[in-house]
C-alpha cells in the first residue's frame, strides 16, 4: 500500500533487496513511511513516485546505504547511474562514508632516467619507461593498451589519476575511466632541479579538477628562506608563478613527488625535516617540522593514518618503525600562520622487528628471501596498520595488528627493472563505481 506506481515499487524493492542488514532496511522503510504519510496528508496522488524522482531526495536514501551496499545499484537505470557516478554525489557520500582502493599494480620509477642531467645515464631501449607490475585485471589492460609508451616517465598518481611527463617541459595527465590524456602547456619557468605534487580536486559538476606543483630545490648548501614554485590549474589550464616564505632556511629533496594530505602537501627536504605547504591557505607560507629519530634511510615514506594525520615511517635491515605527527587544537593550521619552530610532535605508534616478522610467516620466509633486503614500500590507503614491503623481487602487505603477510602477486616478478635505482610506487583506484557516460571533460591528446 506504500507504492504509487510500478516504477516506485520496482526501485524501492531493489533497495529492500539488496540491503545487507536489518538497519539498512529500517532506515530506508523509515524514508519510505515518512514520504507516504506526507503524501497523504498533502492528498496528492503519486506523490511517493514524485518524492523518489527527485534526485535530492533520492541522494539522501542513498546516502544512508554503506559501500557494499551503494555500487550495486548503478544498474537499476541510467539516472541512478549517473547520480551515484557523479562527483556531487560522490563528495557527500565520502564525507559520510570511509571507501576503499583498489590496487592495479606498483610501477617502477628509476631515478637515474627521471631527472637524467645531460650527458647522464640513458635508458637502454629494452626498458620501458613507464613500467607497470600489474596486480590486477584493469592493470593488465593498462599495461598492454600501449598508452603508457606515450606518456612518458611516472612522477605521481591522485585518485586513480596518472601524472607522467619529462622533465622539465612536457606533462601528461592521464584518466584511466575516459582512456584520455591531457597535455598540460609548457611551463614558464626553467628549474634545473624540482620536485613535484599532484592533487585532483572536488568539483561540483562532473569535470576533473586538478593542479600540478613544481617547485625548485635549491642547493642545500645555500641559506635559502624561499621556495619558488609553479602551479598548473586545470580549471583555467595555465601556470600560476608563486614563492613560498619559510622562517627557517630550506632546500627541498630533487625528483620527489609530495604525499598530498587533505589537500595539504608533505615534501622531503634537506636536515631531515618535512616541508609542509598548503596550497589553499591565504598565506603563501611552507613550514618544516624535523622527522623523528634517524632520517638518513632511503627506505622511508609518508602516508595518511586512519584518524587523519602524517604518518611517517622508515626502515632498515633490523625492522621499521611508524610514527605519527600529532594535530593541535587547529589540525595543522597554526605551522602556515606562525614564524617560530613548529611546536608539533611525533608519537612512535608502531615498531616491527623484521626476524620476527618472518618467523610468523615460516611459509613466505624461504631461502630465496633474504631479511637484509627487506624494505617499506608504501602504507596501504584504506588501512593504516598494513604496509606494503618488499624483499629482494617479492612485494608483500603486512597486516600489523595480526602479523599476517600476503603475497601480491604480479606480472614482471624478477626482471632487472627492481633495482637498488629504482622505487616501486603502488597505484592506486578509488573503489567507487564509475561510468564514461558521465565523465565530461575535453581531451588533448
Amino acid at each position: 500500500p506504500f507504492f504509487c506506481c510500478a516504477e516506485t515499487l520496482e526501485s524501492a524493492s531493489f533497495l529492500l533487496f539488496y540491503s545487507d542488514s536489518d538497519k539498512e532496511k529500517v532506515d530506508l522503510l523509515e524514508w519510505i513511511c515518512v514520504f507516504y504519510m506526507k503524501s497523504r496528508r498533502m492528498k496528492h496522488e503519486g506523490v511517493l513516485h514524485t518524492a523518489l524522482s527527485c534526485d535530492d531526495i533520492l541522494c539522501n536514501i542513498l546516502i544512508r546505504l554503506p559501500p557494499k551496499s551503494i555500487t550495486k545499484f548503478v544498474i537499476v537505470s541510467k539516472r541512478w547511474l549517473h547520480l551515484i557516478c557523479s562527483s556531487s554525489f560522490r563528495h557527500s557520500y565520502l564525507s559520510r562514508w570511509r571507501v576503499g582502493f583498489n590496487l592495479l599494480g606498483f610501477f617502477v620509477c628509476n631515478s637515474l632516467y627521471l631527472g637524467r642531467p645531460k650527458g647522464g645515464a640513458r635508458r637502454p631501449r629494452s626498458e620501458p619507461a613507464l613500467p607497470l607490475l600489474s596486480s590486477s585485471r584493469e592493470g593488465d589492460d593498462l599495461k598492454f593498451s600501449g598508452v603508457l609508451k606515450k606518456l612518458g616517465y611516472f612522477i605521481d598518481s591522485s585518485d586513480g589519476l596518472l601524472l607522467c611527463g619529462r622533465h622539465p617541459k612536457t606533462y601528461f595527465v592521464w584518466n584511466p575511466i575516459t582512456k584520455q590524456q591531457y597535455k598540460l602547456p609548457h611551463p614558464r619557468v626553467h628549474f634545473e632541479e624540482l620536485c613535484m605534487a599532484f592533487i585532483v580536486e572536488d568539483s561540483p559538476d562532473d569535470e576533473i579538477c586538478y593542479r600540478v606543483v613544481r617547485a625548485k630545490c635549491e642547493s642545500r648548501f645555500e641559506e635559502v628562506y624561499v621556495v619558488t614554485i609553479e602551479t598548473f590549474l586545470s580549471k583555467i589550464s595555465t601556470w600560476c608563478y608563486s614563492k613560498l616564505r619559510c622562517s627557517s632556511t630550506i632546500s627541498l629533496s630533487p625528483w620527489t613527488s609530495g604525499t598530498v594530505i587533505g589537500g595539504v602537501i608533505h615534501w622531503y627536504a634537506a636536515q631531515g625535516n618535512i616541508a609542509i605547504y598548503d596550497p589553499y591557505h591565504h598565506e603563501k607560507h611552507i613550514a618544516l617540522v624535523k622527522l623523528p629519530g634517524p632520517f638518513d634511510f632511503d627506505e622511508q615514506v609518508l602516508g595518511e593514518s586512519s584518524d587523519g594525520c602524517l604518518q611517517y615511517g622508515w626502515s632498515c635491515k633490523a625492522g621499521l618503525q611508524i610514527w605519527v605527527l600529532e594535530k593541535g587544537f587547529d589540525g595543522y593550521s597554526s605551522l602556515f600562520s606562525t614564524n617560530e619552530q613548529s611546536s608539533l610532535s611525533w608519537s612512535l605508534r608502531y615498531k616491527l622487528n623484521f626476524k620476527i616478522m618472518w618467523r610468523k610467516n615460516p611459509t613466505l620466509a624461504t631461502k630465496c628471501v633474504t631479511r637484509k633486503e627487506t624494505e617499506i614500500l608504501a602504507f596501504s590507503p584504506q588501512d593504516s596498520k598494513s604496509v606494503f614491503i618488499r624483499s629482494g623481487s617479492s612485494i608483500y602487505l603486512y597486516h600489523i595488528g595480526s602479523g599476517r603477510m600476503e603475497v601480491i602477486q604480479y606480472q614482471g616478478r624478477g626482471s632487472s627493472i627492481l633495482s637498488d635505482f629504482s622505487k616501486v610506487v603502488p597505484y592506486f583506484k578509488r573503489a567507487w563505481p564509475q561510468s564514461t557516460l558521465c565523465c565530461g571533460g575535453n581531451s588533448s591528446t
